[in-house]
Order: C-alpha cells, then sequence, then structure tokens
C-alpha cells in the first residue's frame, strides 16, 4: 500500500428521520443565541426556513432569504453589513448549495459557527471549501473556519425536493466521489468512502425518481451525500470541477445540472489516465469497464436528467472561450489539459453525444 496522509476535520452529524426537531439543542451547543437562518428567495426555501426559524423561537434574530447560485460577491458583501449590523453570533443555512455557500461566505469574515441542515444532495455542508463569483469568474478555496459546525441530515425535509433536483444535486455529489478517486491526494479511506458513495446513489435516485416521497431512498441518498462531502472536503478535485465552476461562474448555468451534464465526459476524457478509479466505478455502476461513462450517461438520461450543455442554456459559440478558461491555470488532473482536447470534450457535452467505449477509440 502506498504511503497516504488521511486528515480528518471535525464536525458533528445528526442524521435520521425527525431529525430537524433537535435543532435547539445542536444550537444551544454552539452556544448561539441571536442566530441568522440563511434561505433561498424560492418558496420551498422560505417554508423551511420559516419552519427552522419557528422551531428556535427567541434564538432566531431572523430569516434571510437572499441566497443564491455561484454566490456573487455584492450578495456577500450585502449579507455581512447586515450581520454586523444586527450582531448575528450564528448562522443557520437551510436548503442546497446556495444557502450554505452564503454563510460560509460570510463566516470568512466573521468567523461565525454555521450549523447547516441541507436540503439536497450536493455534500458542500461537510466540507471547509468556499466559493465565491466576482467579475464573472468564480474563485475558491479552503478554510477549515467556513466547515460548518453541525449538520442536521432529516430526509423528511427532501421529500417535497422536486424529483429532478434531486437527480441533478446527486449526480453532482457523485462527481465528488469520482474526482476523489483519481485525486492527486486519493489515500484507500477516501476512495472507499468515494465507491460507497456513488453505489449509495445509483441504488437510491430511480427510487426517489419513482416516488419522490420514499424516505428510504432519501435516506440512502442523504447519507450518500455525506459520504461525497466527506471526500470532497478531504482531496482535491480536477478536471471536472474546473469546467464545471468555469461553466456557472463565467456563464451562468446552474450549478447542478452543469455538473450532471459534464461529469461523463470528464469520466471519459480521463478514463485511459486513471485504471484504478474506472475499476472502481465499474463495481459501483455495475458496468463493463470500458464503457463507465457511457453508463453513468445513460443513468442520468434514464433518470430524466440533462445530458447536453445546450439543453442548460450554454451557447455553442462560448465552446473556445470556455476552453480556454479552463486551460488558462494550471492545476492537477491525471490527463494532461489540452485545449484542443477540451473544446472537443466541450463539444460533445454541447450535442449531449453518449461518450465512447475506450476499446472503440482510435
Amino acid at each position: 500500500m502506498k504511503t497516504f496522509i488521511y486528515e480528518s476535520q471535525p464536525s458533528r452529524t445528526v442524521f435520521g428521520e425527525g431529525t430537524i426537531n433537535e435543532i435547539n439543542k445542536e444550537v444551544q451547543l454552539l452556544g448561539m443565541q441571536n442566530a441568522l437562518v440563511i434561505s433561498t428567495p424560492g418558496k420551498n426555501g422560505m417554508e423551511l426556513a420559516i419552519k427552522v426559524a419557528s422551531l428556535l423561537g427567541e434564538v432566531c434574530q431572523s430569516v434571510y432569504p437572499k441566497a443564491i447560485q455561484h454566490v456573487p460577491i455584492e450578495t456577500v458583501t450585502e449579507a455581512i453589513e447586515y450581520v454586523k449590523m444586527n450582531r448575528i453570533d450564528g448562522l443557520i443555512a437551510i436548503g442546497g448549495g446556495s444557502p450554505i455557500g452564503l454563510a460560509k461566505a460570510i463566516a470568512l469574515e466573521t468567523k461565525l459557527p454555521i450549523l447547516a441542515v441541507p436540503t439536497t444532495y450536493a455534500g458542500s455542508e461537510m466540507t471547509p471549501v468556499w466559493g465565491i463569483t466576482e467579475n464573472g469568474v468564480k474563485k475558491t478555496g479552503t478554510n477549515p473556519g467556513v466547515k460548518p459546525k453541525t449538520i442536521i441530515y432529516d430526509p423528511a425535509l427532501t421529500t417535497t425536493i422536486p424529483a429532478m433536483l434531486s437527480v441533478t444535486s446527486g449526480v453532482n455529489s457523485i462527481a465528488h466521489c469520482v474526482e476523489g478517486l483519481y485525486s492527486e491526494t486519493a489515500n484507500p479511506i477516501t476512495s472507499l468512502l468515494a465507491e460507497e458513495g456513488i453505489k449509495s446513489f445509483v441504488k437510491s435516485l430511480p427510487k426517489i425518481v419513482e416516488n419522490p416521497s420514499d424516505l428510504s431512498a432519501r435516506s440512502d441518498a442523504f447519507y450518500g451525500a455525506w459520504l461525497g462531502g466527506t471526500v470532497l472536503g478531504t482531496v482535491g478535485m480536477a478536471l471536472h470541477h474546473k469546467l464545471c465552476h468555469t461553466l456557472g461562474g463565467s456563464f451562468k448555468l446552474p450549478h447542478a445540472e452543469t455538473h450532471t451534464v459534464v461529469l461523463p465526459y470528464a469520466i471519459a476524457y480521463n478514463a485511459e489516465y486513471t485504471p484504478d478509479a474506472i475499476a472502481a466505478l465499474s463495481r459501483a455502476l455495475n458496468s463493463d469497464r470500458q464503457d463507465v461513462a457511457g453508463t453513468l450517461f445513460d443513468l442520468i438520461q434514464s433518470l430524466g436528467g440533462p445530458v447536453s450543455l445546450e439543453s442548460i442554456g450554454f451557447k455553442q459559440e462560448d465552446i473556445e472561450k470556455a476552453a480556454d478558461l479552463t486551460t488558462k491555470n494550471s492545476y492537477y488532473n491525471p490527463r494532461p489539459v489540452e485545449q484542443e482536447a477540451i473544446i472537443d470534450l466541450l463539444k460533445n457535452a454541447y450535442y449531449g453525444r453518449r461518450p465512447e467505449p475506450i476499446k472503440n477509440r482510435g
């Protein structure tokens, strides 16, 4: 076995149906007395935020429903001013990556503790990774201080989330697992977590699409989200995440849908350079090793998920610009990141062409 370093970052996980009712106890453990509940402005986000505020009573200062995708710097600046003006001493983020991302951006400057109540499967709640978009470019970094101190996973909160959002956020989490398998800092522990995370989603997502109220399937998906988020928070990522940050931050594509479209093509791009990762993916997807990218593409398509960049609003004339931005700064990837190859990847993703099996390539 190769030499490796595994660093576990502390957090408290409260998992199970009905655990949202324990939030007052968890807030007290964190010492919060004047907390801000952060959500998105949509109906589902607001309803859950109001429910949490009601459970908190006097501990909740107010609900702040202004979280939006990709965490624009303008939103962050406004939120920090609100937090300081109202002497907020803790942040409670409820929803998906947008409210959790905004809470992290606030904590980056204020050092306030975060309690996260995720309702999607992206896994951001398990990581010290933050991201802020400024001037059309999404900048990311890591800071242990932005990782939520406590996470409450209550599958009952996810049954009203549309099945399609469940699919795209689930594939987003699968992407964390996939890139964790061939990460520069991969190790046997995270690889085990990653493979198990993929299996959890392969098992749960078809059941959720069939019956969005299936709490057993929702629990399995949350377990996969916890695993994928743990992987994301422990090891470095590669081409897939760079591409998705470029497409989301610079071209304003929806976050989870972008991950869903790009993942099979990123796997295909790296496949011949990552035999161990492909073997693990083959086991998790119950697929032929030569066709794991195509098998995942088929699974996404069967679940009704998006498989082309065109379908989620990307413009063909932006392919070369996106490739240029993706290759602009060097970063780790198992296969060299070359502009012409990235253009080909983006063209295939734009049209939604099923990735070819490895053995059929010239």
